[in-house]
């Protein structure tokens, strides 16, 4: 794949948010490397893509492998063009009460919420800032801004990725390296499917558009923003809430929207 355009990568982005900023980066004139590990769905969505007039490049990994982290970055950098965007969207979680969810499944969500966008965020970033160019999108969540009973461990993956987020983009702030961090609340993806939730109260429940949550993310990384609390006003709501509530009241509202059951 070579060409002139400038080149965006985006994990996660054989669906959901991660496949519509995909598009909107296509739209807007980047040639694209997409990662997912499902890669029937990954080859749709890079038909799409070029679609859409963008040179499409996949790479089917599963990111939990940190030897798979460095070969997406060693097949995003192969025709020399650096990243204009890194869109660091994979991730996975698991609902239920932790102590009935089975170490492995909690050690999934660690490895690839948090170490492969550690790893992967090392990787691109030294080159960015190394030209003083560039724009990275970190897909944290509004579960991070509250006690995750019955997502344990998701939660906690969502808090490190935007504490992680926010810190990198102090670090970097003299320098003209954006890092965005996304705050999506609940978005109609195969996320609750995923992680065995259709029948929570959040599951069942009404969700934003992941195109319009694409939209806002693609904008505000554009813009610079430090952060976007991403999709409806009823998202923005609950994090401006989250800012004031004492966690145990937070913890306690995050267990009726996510126990097991509560959906019915």
């Amino acid at each position: 794949m070579t060409g002139t355009r400038p080149l965006a990568l985006v994990t996660g982005a054989s669906s959901g948010i991660g496949l519509e900023f995909a598009v909107h980066c296509a739209a807007h004139g980047y040639d694209l490397v997409v990662n997912s590990e499902d890669g029937a769905r990954l080859e749709a969505a890079g038909a799409r893509l070029r679609a859409e007039g963008a040179q499409v490049r996949t790479v089917l990994a599963d990111l939990r492998d940190p030897q798979a982290v460095i070969r997406l970055h060693t097949e995003a950098m192969r025709d020399g063009r650096p990243l204009e965007i890194a869109a660091l969207n994979a991730g996975v979680g698991r609902g239920g009460r932790f102590l009935d969810i089975d170490l492995e499944r909690d050690f999934e969500i660690i490895d690839l919420n948090v170490r492969s966008t550690v790893q992967l965020a090392k990787l691109v970033l030294r080159d960015m800032v190394a030209r003083n160019s560039g724009r990275m999108l970190i897909t944290s969540s509004i579960a991070s801004t509250m006690p995750g009973t019955y997502q344990a461990t998701y939660n906690a993956s969502k808090s490190f990725l935007q504490s992680f987020a926010e810190a990198l983009s102090e670090e970097l702030a003299d320098t003209d390296v954006v890092v965005t961090s996304l705050m999506p609340g609940p978005t109609d993806t195969d996320f609750f499917r995923r992680a065995d939730m259709l029948d929570t109260r959040v599951g069942a429940g009404k969700k934003d558009d992941p195109a319009k949550v694409a939209e806002q993310a693609f904008a505000a990384l554009r813009s610079g923003d430090r952060r976007l609390v991403g999709g409806s006003l009823k998202t923005r709501f609950s994090e401006a809430a989250n800012k004031v509530l004492p966690d145990q009241i937070k913890a306690k509202v995050h267990s009726k929207m996510a126990e097991p059951g509560s959906g019915s």
